[in-house]
């Protein structure tokens, strides 16, 4: 079990939660605005306008993305904050310091295995947890 105390632990699923929130928010938000510059690329006969709405959805695709991402290690998080194991590296199984918990609440290693992780899988290491 993690060197965590109650009252640091429901401090972590409230943050994480309320980033989990955030996410949902900005994903709704990029979608819609999304759909609304696929409208006005479909309306526009302008090439140039057209190209700028066509960018403007692959940064809205990207951002997406990203923030789905986000959203599946916060929901991990609290996976492990619900099953006891939320601030135990996954790899080596030793705390996780709460100074990088503060940093990084998703965190999933300590830095060491982090570390190794990211040399190991280094194609992957840009999704990766930190």
């Amino acid at each position: 079990m993690a060197a965590l105390t109650e009252e640091q632990m429901n401090a972590f699923r409230d943050r994480l939660g309320a980033r989990a929130q955030e996410l949902r928010d900005d994903i709704r938000r990029e979608l819609d605005v999304k759909d609304e510059h696929i409208d006005v690329a479909s309306e526009v006969p302008d090439p140039g306008d057209s190209s700028f709405a066509d960018l403007a959805v692959d940064l809205g695709n990207a951002a997406v993305s990203r923030d789905i991402f986000e959203m599946r290690a916060v929901e991990a998080a609290l996976a492990r904050t619900d099953d006891g194991s939320y601030g135990e590296c996954l790899d080596c199984g030793s705390d996780i310091p709460i100074e990088r918990l503060q940093v990084q609440p998703t965190a999933e290693r300590c830095i060491a295995c982090q570390e190794k992780y990211e040399k190991t899988h280094a194609d992957g290491a840009r999704g990766a947890t930190m």
